[in-house]
Order: structure tokens, then C-alpha cells, then sequence
């Protein structure tokens, strides 16, 4: 049953009429309708700000994000791809104590996956000893044989991760997803906390929240800490597949801000094993590439043939450690989501250590038993394809229709090893304005990770927020946006 505002704190009813509190945890309200103690200063702010102010506070955002070309690409939409990012005006917060849990348990976590990618790539330590099973890592589609004994820079496979995080209707966070490809999305997490800086000045400053504006400079230390040893003062680039990639704007953006160039793969060149760009003064060796490119597309001579967006020759340059490559390639074999249900047992083979964060609970379709219960009741479940993202090939069992199950029921017989399955979450809710009023929507929690000499993790994050009403969906491919993520001093 839902649960109103208390009725003695309530002053605005233009903005807070009936905030329904539901089963899922609200970031802002206790269950009995009161506001939490980390979220008073934004709840006194709502209860004095007319709606009126809150609309204006609203359009100067945008206006904002508009002005600075904040956009995303949506595939396969007919009314015109490149939109405006999609950004909600009331900040979610998080403790200092909270954020120290998910600090401890980022850090843990991708440790033992940059562990286990050199474990999979040369002696396969963890497959002999039947920890995971080696059908389970040979038959994932992001698995590179071509990476077998290639040694990578101070063994850092992973050395940008963005891990997804929800939080469960008892408060706890637990890791939904890993991105350890190409994460995408740290350039809206940077440019919403510069908006909302201008927009609530006062309560940012009350609140006494963490920065987060270095992160692209610990993001070039980290690079930097990956270069040749013998290259003093090493050239790092950025690698787009270009303007009409879906996140280009946060490829020129990060490349700016680093003060690195932003290349395409026309702009480079291999020789005798070694890369350069070409510049108007010629050319000039590279020694790191921040790649934002999949790895199929890296090199037409050893992945896919058909490929103009990476360089010819880039893997033997690679191969023969004259180039770095952040990720490394191959990386995708640890966040496919079949691997995901074994990363508890990664921690506690490598680390020897139970995860600080829990997984949520996760059916493997290869497995006759977990495939037979979750065919049958599809309507519980939400599945998904292995190797997507974007929220693409999934099934949401509760807000799916009797066609839908029988399709997703045949795809997951045919193919059973590209689908998982997961319990239908309740996401945690935050406050939204809407419309003119502030509702609760279902969130989640993106934190990036940089792991080079040694671990960083930015205060804060990429608050995904899924703003059509009751949508768990939060990509914004699907309709989703974002919100600034506020981590507090104290």
C-alpha cells in the first residue's frame, strides 16, 4: 500500500501531492513518509520552492545540456536518432558510509576479474580446477584466442570499469551487471554534476558533497601508468569509431578534457610493428590508445575484415607490447552475464575472500534444471542475452505479454547459452521532478572504476533513472536518463 508524505511536513502541494511509497526502498523517504536524514536539506528545498521555480530551475538545465551538445544516438528509432540526454533536476544522495561499502566492494571485485583475465588468457587455473567450467568461457563470443599468452602492461586487463549497482528493497547494494568492454556514460556523469552546481548552489554547498571534476585526470594517470616503461613522456590518444557513434559526444569530451587527441582509425598507421597518427607535421608515434571501439573492429587483419574503423596491423603491434590497449582486448569474456553468476566464486578463488557485494541471484539456461523452472515461469523472470547491453534482447517476465514469453521461451530453448535469467527486481525508487511534480522513479547506480598502478574510484556515478512511470528499464536507449549522483563528506 502506498504511503503519503507525512501530512505535517508537507508545505507545497503543487510539487509533493501524493508521493506513493511502494515496496521498493525510497532513497528519500523512510516507510513511514519521513525524509531520511542525508536527504533533509533537499527535502527542505522542495518543500519551499514553488513549482513555478522548480519548472525554470528545469529549462535552464536543459538549456544547459542543449547549449553543450550533451547528446546520445538512439539505433533503429524512426524519428530521428541524436537526442538531447535526458536529465532529472533533483540529485540522488548516498552516505559516506555507504559509498565506503561500495568503494571496498568495487575494488574487490575488479581486482579478481583483471586476476582472472590473465588466469583465462594463460594457464586456465581456474577451469582446471573445475571452478568454472571451460565450455562456459570457450563458447562466450567476446573470448579472443588470439589473446592467448599476449602479456598486457602490469597485467591490467580492465583498467576502465563501469559496474551497474542496485539497491534491494533492504537497503543493500548488490552488483546487477559489469561493463568491462567500452563503459560508456562517465561524460554525463561529469557535465550533470556541473549543471546542478549551478542550478542548487546553496544546497550543494550545505549538503557537502565529494567532487568528482579530477576524474578525467586520474583517467590520463592511469593510462599513463600503462605506457612502455621506456617511453618517458608517452602520447595517449583516444580511438572513436566516429560522429555517428552512439557516444561521441563523451568521446570528444573525455578526449578534451585529457588534453588528448581524438583519432579514427583512418588516422592511423602501422609500421615495423609500431603505431603513429598522422598529423599536419607528420607522424607521431602512439604508445596508449583509450579505445572506444569493440574489439572486432580493432584490426581488419586479425578480427573482422569487413572493419574501416580500427588499423591494420594494430594487433601485432599490440602483441609485440609496443602499443597499450585500455581495455585490453579480450575483456569481454568476464562480463558476459553467464560468467557474471561466478564472479562470487572468482573472488574467493584469487582473493580468498567472500564478495563485499553481493550478486543477484542468477539462472544459468544451460543448466536442466534452472532452464526447465525458469521456462516455465517466464512470467517472474527477466531474462537476457549474454553478450548485449543497452537493454537490448531482454524480456521483462512481469511486464511482458503471453507472445512475448513464447517467443523468449523458444529463443532460450534453441540457444541456451546465450540467455540468463534473474529474479524481476525492486528497484530502488528516488524522487523525480515530472511534470511539475516530484514522483518517484525506479534507479540505479553506475560507479566507474580505474585500475592501473593502482585503484580509483570517483565519488559518485552515473544515477541511470527509468522515467516513464513503473518502468524498471533504465537504459537510455529505452527511455531512461540520468540524475546526479551526490556522495557526502560526512
Amino acid at each position: 500500500m502506498a504511503t503519503p508524505v507525512h501530512p505535517t511536513t508537507r508545505r507545497d502541494p503543487a510539487t509533493l501531492p501524493h508521493y506513493e511509497i511502494g515496496a521498493s526502498y525510497d532513497e528519500m523517504f523512510r516507510p513511514n513518509g519521513r525524509p531520511r536524514t542525508h536527504y533533509r536539506h533537499l527535502f527542505a528545498q522542495l518543500m519551499t520552492l514553488p513549482a513555478e521555480e522548480l519548472r525554470r530551475s528545469k529549462q535552464e538545465a536543459d538549456l544547459s545540456f542543449f547549449n553543450q551538445g550533451i547528446t546520445f544516438t538512439v539505433y533503429g528509432r524512426e524519428e530521428g536518432t541524436e537526442r538531447i540526454f535526458p536529465h532529472d533536476l533533483l540529485p540522488r544522495i548516498i552516505t559516506s558510509a555507504e559509498w565506503e561499502t561500495i568503494e571496498r566492494g568495487l575494488i574487490q571485485r575488479i581486482t579478481a576479474l583483471n586476476l582472472f583475465l590473465k588466469d583465462v588468457y594463460h594457464e586456465g587455473r581456474i577451469i582446471r580446477d573445475c571452478v568454472i567450467p571451460g565450455e562456459i568461457i570457450y563458447t562466450c563470443r567476446h573470448f579472443r584466442r588470439q589473446m592467448r599468452g599476449v602479456k598486457v602492461p602490469r597485467d591490467v586487463y580492465v583498467s576502465v570499469c563501469g559496474t551497474d549497482l542496485v539497491r534491494l528493497p533492504s537497503g543493500e547494494f548488490v552488483v546487477l551487471e559489469d561493463n568491462l568492454r567500452v563503459p560508456s556514460g562517465v561524460s554525463y556523469m561529469l557535465t550533470s554534476r556541473k549543471v546542478m552546481k549551478q542550478t542548487f548552489p546553496t544546497l550543494f554547498r550545505k549538503c557537502g558533497v565529494r567532487p568528482i571534476e579530477h576524474y578525467s585526470q586520474v583517467l590520463l594517470s592511469t593510462l599513463r601508468s600503462l605506457a612502455p616503461l621506456e617511453r618517458s613522456s608517452p602520447t595517449i590518444v583516444l580511438l572513436t569509431p566516429g560522429v555517428y557513434n552512439s557516444a561521441y559526444f563523451e568521446h570528444a569530451y573525455l578526449a578534451r578534457q585529457m588534453g588528448i587527441e581524438l583519432v579514427e582509425g583512418r588516422d592511423l598507421l602501422v609500421h615495423d610493428n609500431l603505431v603513429y597518427m598522422r598529423t599536419t607535421s607528420g607522424l607521431k608515434r602512439i604508445d596508449v590508445i583509450y579505445r572506444r571501439v569493440d574489439d572486432d573492429f580493432l584490426d581488419p587483419l586479425a578480427f573482422r575484415e569487413d572493419s574501416s574503423l580500427g588499423a591494420a596491423g594494430l594487433f601485432n603491434a599490440y602483441r609485440a607490447g609496443n602499443v597499450v590497449l585500455a581495455n585490453a582486448l579480450g575483456t569481454g569474456v568476464a562480463d558476459d552475464k553467464a560468467i557474471y553468476a561466478f564472479v562470487p566464486e572468482i573472488i574467493r578463488y584469487y582473493l580468498g575472500e567472500d564478495a563485499i557485494l553481493n550478486n543477484v541471484e542468477t539462472f544459468l539456461m544451460t543448466r536442466n534444471a534452472e532452464r526447465e523452472h525458469v521456462c516455465a515461469n517466464l512470467h517472474q523472470y527477466v531474462v537476457k542475452a549474454v553478450g548485449e547491453s543497452g537493454g537490448y534482447g531482454m524480456l521483462i517476465g512481469p511486464h511482458s505479454t503471453v507472445e512475448q514469453r513464447s517467443e523468449f521461451r523458444a529463443r532460450i530453448l534453441q540457444q541456451p547459452r546465450n540467455y540468463v535469467a534473474q529474479p524481476a527486481l525492486a528497484l530502488s525508487t528516488a524522487p523525480c521532478f515530472i511534470d511539475g511534480r516530484v514522483e518517484p522513479r525506479h534507479i540505479d547506480l553506475r560507479p566507474y572504476v580505474l585500475f592501473g598502478e593502482k585503484a580509483a574510484i570517483i565519488p559518485g556515478g552515473l544515477t541511470r533513472v527509468a522515467l516513464r512511470k513503473g518502468s524498471l528499464v533504465v537504459n537510455s536507449s529505452q527511455g531512461g536518463g540520468s540524475k546526479d549522483t551526490w556522495v557526502l563528506q560526512n
